[in-house]
């Protein structure tokens, strides 16, 4: 380590933080002034708003922005060097361009890492404290408003239900159908399925039952049945948002357990862990394309590059975006789909390193 990666490490984290906090300052002070009625509607205690919200708000605001911050950053300090012509010494005195790169990617990587930590580890539970605060004091209970839900049960058993309320956990239109080599064998309708939670089971009303063995079929009915399945309440109350609250381990136990169900989210979820791990790695590829972009001197000065730096920064979190939404609707891989914004601007960074000043 010399005394020009120190100088160079300290002005990209010092920008990088000091930027941060700005931002995370301004995002807390308007989130403050759109909620502030909510708070005072539902008498949220003031240690509550603090603790339980806002420092559980602020590590998802970090993470957030940090990409784009880590580019915003690398593009002010070493714009501000370009322009003092300090660029051009530090080439002169025969320090290679490649060598200069080694302070920017050392703090990319503490960045990267922080962020890599936060998105797996901290930021999960931290979500799922904020949101039991939201659901106290800003929003109501959630409520099911799905139609037609499927779901498999177990391999080869199918659950259907054409809708569910979480009111009185009480499922409408239910059937469950079973199947042997792809054969059905067994299939039960009823009116309505009821959780008993005191005996932690289902009781089913007004059921009809076939069972079908080779060219036999059995048929009975009855009016109340009960019985256990796989599935409880709780699958039908989870929220949207409820993969956003689990660390690493548990999201990788809920990918399994719903691609086992068959469920549909299955996609989503995936999208999530991958994001998690593609994120971070975008601080590496934005670093070098501010590098390249801000170390050369030009007509505009930091303007130009902050320009410049803002316009790629939103394409990237636009492509992004786009990506992911493929991957939802089922048009691509969950992994190919977020990785590829990561893949094309890698290659506009090694384009923008080969032209960068040598």
């Amino acid at each position: 380590m010399k005394i020009l990666d120190w100088y160079i490490i300290k002005k990209f984290l010092g920008t990088f933080f000091f930027s941060l906090s700005l931002i995370i300052v301004i995002v807390v002070v308007f989130d403050i002034s759109e909620k502030i009625d909510d708070f005072l509607a539902k008498d949220a205690p003031l240690k509550a708003i603090v603790f339980d919200y806002y420092f559980n708000f602020i590590p998802y605001i970090i993470n957030l922005f940090s990409p784009l911050f880590t580019f915003i950053a690398v593009i002010l300090f070493t714009s501000r060097m370009a322009n003092r012509t300090e660029i051009v010494a530090i080439l002169s005195s025969g320090v290679s361009y490649r060598r200069i790169l080694f302070p920017y990617m050392l703090s990319a990587t503490v960045i990267a890492l922080l962020s890599l930590y936060l998105n797996n580890f901290v930021i999960p539970h931290a979500t799922k404290n904020r949101i039991e605060f939201e659901d106290k004091y800003i929003r109501n209970q959630f409520h099911n408003s799905d139609r037609n839900i499927h779901i498999q049960e177990s391999p080869g058993s199918l659950f259907y239900l054409e809708r569910y309320s979480t009111d009185d956990n009480t499922g409408y239109k239910f059937s469950i159908e079973k199947f042997n080599k792809g054969e059905l064998y067994y299939k039960l309708t009823a009116e309505t399925i009821k959780w008993d939670s005191v005996k932690s089971r289902w009781t089913i009303n007004n059921y009809f039952v076939r069972t079908l063995s080779g060219m036999n079929e059995y048929i009975r009915s009855g009016k109340k049945i009960d019985t256990t399945l796989a599935i409880t309440p709780k699958e039908f109350g989870r929220k949207d948002n409820t993969i956003e609250t689990m660390d690493y381990p548990e999201l990788n136990k809920y990918i399994i357990a719903e691609t086992l169900k068959g469920s549909d989210t299955t996609d989503v979820s995936k999208i999530e862990k991958y994001r998690r791990t593609a994120f971070p790695f975008a601080t590496f590829i934005l670093t070098l394309i501010g590098v390249s972009i801000a170390s050369r001197k030009v007509r505009g000065g930091i303007g130009m590059h902050i320009g410049l730096g803002v316009l790629i920064s939103f394409t990237f979190i636009l492509f992004m975006q786009i990506s992911t939404t493929f991957a939802a609707g089922g048009l691509l891989s969950p992994l190919i789909s977020v990785w590829i914004p990561n893949f094309l601007f890698s290659f506009l960074a090694w384009y923008l390193l080969r032209k960068a000043q040598k």
